[in-house]
């Protein structure tokens, strides 16, 4: 099995949810991604930086820093920034506060991100782009060249055309629909057999 193949395994089993729920842009779902009950866990860490790294490399992407908005991006740019260092390079992270710091020198970007730096912004799950597009201004205000987006999951629910209005191409690992149909694959396949009864 692959390491891609191992990382969608995770997702569905610890991330996918199916049934009805409301999104935080309160639009309703049949369906419900939290990826960072697997971007979070051990397993999950080592293959999201092994399989978002060889997606950034197959974007043609080679950044000197990796990071996003925070919770969600940080999982995944520290994974890869590990994950890179075990392998012999060189990939730093950094996390994007959603506030400035209102205290000491007010820094919104941690992890010493130099200014001129080339940058990929990750995010765990894209929906509508805003958490990546919110890191990529703070990314750009800093001095940075962004090179792209890299999301683990796109939903596809509009955050690559706003990314692409905003001149950011978006890379994603998974596409939503790749792990509903895998989660209701298992869903059936779990589900009993059905009740016949018996004949007289």
């Amino acid at each position: 099995m692959t390491s891609r193949s191992r990382l969608l395994r995770l997702l569905v089993e610890h991330s996918v949810r199916l049934g009805d729920f409301v999104l935080a842009s309160g639009a309703r779902s049949a369906y419900y991604i939290d990826a960072r009950t697997t971007t979070m866990r051990g397993e999950g860490l080592a293959l999201v930086g092994e399989v978002c790294g060889e997606a950034m490399r197959a974007a043609g992407w080679r950044p000197s820093h990796v990071g996003g908005l925070t919770l969600g991006a940080d999982p995944v740019a520290y994974a890869m920034a590990a994950h890179a260092a075990r392998s012999g390079g060189r990939l730093d992270a950094f996390t994007v506060r959603k506030v400035r710091k209102s205290h000491g020198v007010g820094k919104q970007i941690e992890g010493g991100l130099p200014a001129g730096a080339d940058v990929v912004i990750v995010e765990d799950s894209v929906t509508s782009g805003g958490s990546a597009l919110q890191a990529a201004r703070a990314v750009a205000e800093h001095g940075c060249r962004i090179l792209g987006v890299l999301a683990l999951v796109d939903r596809a629910e509009g955050g690559r055309e706003r990314l692409a209005g905003a001149g950011h191409e978006l890379q994603a690992v998974f596409q939503a629909s790749e792990l509903l149909q895998a989660a209701r694959a298992n869903e059936s396949s779990a589900a009993p057999p059905p009740f016949v009864p018996p004949t007289s």
